[in-house]
Formats: structure tokens, sequence, C-alpha cells
């Protein structure tokens, strides 16, 4: 046989195995486990030594997220960031089940805004921003989606640098504010944002701080957060796929350019998204 019809098939061959390759390391991303990094704003595995699905967990009085691992069942509980460090309680059906969080000392990071306004909001705002907060609060507390969703999350922004990391202690024009609850991926205005998993989008608004701001809840107590964007393509209600468009980048809000502030929540409190991408 000629050697020329032979690279048709050797082609073909090579696709078929990079997809196969392709497959069998997006099943392994899936397969692996989420790391445990019980610390202020990380995620505790706690291991329920049990083999019936407890009926209840909760954690500072709000449900956790409870899996099914070879071991046993587990509980995959976020840590606020403003948790001390020590022994902390789960009540598993009514019983207490503690575990420990460890110390951690996160970074500095020190920002100037051009707009005093966005520092030190004036007194006729704080109304607004006090029910903005109420709004986004309940938000993060959303139990409108009664699924286990995936916990290893797509990217939204597919190319993007990272210029804020979860958990910077942040000084504004020099005075401290709270400890950043996202992780920033700077891109050019009109970038499309993606979904990070499958869910209901359950809010949307432009707020005084985070801009035009999208939350999708995933279920299990998981809600993702996208702040700054140019446009939102959704509306609340709204069901999305994952990797489905829901906006583009923008700086509306408290920016000092143009980038997505993602946030992850998981029962109610802020944690490191990286741990999920």
């Amino acid at each position: 046989m000629p050697t020329e019809s032979l690279l048709p098939r050797v082609g073909k061959a090579v696709t078929a195995l990079a997809a196969a390759v392709g497959l069998l390391l997006a099943s392994a991303l899936q397969a692996a486990p989420l790391p445990d990094w019980p610390v202020p704003g990380g995620v505790a595995r706690v291991d329920l030594e049990t083999d019936r699905r407890p009926g209840e967990v909760r954690y500072d009085d709000e449900p956790v997220m409870v899996r099914s691992t070879p071991e046993g069942w587990q509980a995959v509980v976020g840590i606020g960031l403003d948790a001390d460090p020590g022994t902390h309680t789960l009540k598993v059906d009514g019983t207490p089940h503690t575990f420990e969080v460890e110390p951690i000392d996160y970074e500095e990071q020190h920002l100037t805004i051009d707009d005093e306004d966005m520092v030190t909001p004036p007194e006729e705002t704080l109304e607004r921003i006090w029910a903005e907060q109420r709004e986004i609060r309940a938000a993060f507390r959303s139990r409108e989606v009664d699924t286990q969703p995936r916990l290893h999350l797509h990217t939204p922004v597919a190319e993007h640098r990272v210029s804020a990391t979860f958990g910077l202690q942040r000084f504004l024009n020099g005075q401290p504010r709270n400890p950043h609850n996202g992780l920033d991926m700077a891109a050019p205005t009109g970038t499309p944002i993606e979904a990070a998993e499958a869910g209901r989008v359950v809010q949307t608004g432009d707020y005084y701080f985070n801009g035009k701001t999208v939350f999708i809840d995933h279920g299990a107590g998981l809600v993702t957060m996208y702040c700054h964007l140019d446009e939102m393509d959704v509306e609340k209600g709204q069901w999305v796929e994952r990797g489905e468009a829901i906006g583009t980048v923008g700086e509306t809000g408290r920016v000092t350019g143009p980038h997505l502030h993602l946030s992850v929540i998981l029962n109610g409190n802020t944690v490191d998204p990286n741990l999920f991408l």
C-alpha cells in the first residue's frame, strides 16, 4: 500500500487517541477529591464516621453539604474568613461533631481608588448599600436548587490574568477594609464570562460596590457570584448550563480596571475559588 494512503488513517487514529486521553483527563479531574484545607476561608472535609446518610448536618446553624465516600459519609464545610482558629463544631442530627480550623496569614494588598466615594461612601448612599448587603447575603444562602453539584468548577474567563487572590487584607487609599472574598480575573471589557457549573440564576443586580452582578445556585449550598460585569446576559430564575455565557467582563462598581470578581460560597461562607478551579 502506498505510504500516502496510510496518512489519513494515522491522522484519524491520532485524533481519536487525543480525544480519548482528553476524556480520561477530564474524568480524572472530576473524580479528584476537593482539597481539605481547614483554614479561615477554606474548606474542611469532615468524615462523619457513619455508613448511614445523616438527616441533617449544620455548621453555624447553616445546612452543610454531605456526600458519600468509600469510607462513609462526609461533610464538606465552607469556613468563613472571619472564623477563629481552633475547635469548631458540626451538629450531625443534633449531635456535636468537632473538627479543627488552622490559622493562616493572608498577604496585604494596597490599592488606590480615584473615586473617594467608593472608599468612604457618602451618607446618602448608606441606606442603599445596607439594602444591597441584605440582598447579597440572602443570595449567598440560596437553597433553590436540589441537586448535588460537581465540586470542580469550570473557569469562567478562559483567557485572563489573576489580578487579586482570595483572602488579601485590603487597604484602599491607605484605609483598612474587609478581606478580599473572591478571585479577580483581569481581562478586556467585553470578554465572555461563562457559568462555573449548571444551576439557577437566583439574583442579579447593579450594586454600589459589586457593580453588575449575577448569582447562581448550584445546589447543596454551593453558590457562585460574578461581579463588575459590563453586560448581564441572564435573568433571575433562568437555568444555565456549565460553560454557558452569562455576561461579559466590565468595570462597574468599585474597581481599578476591567475584571471578573468570582466568589464561591459554601454554606453561606465565601471560600477560596482556587480550591474548586
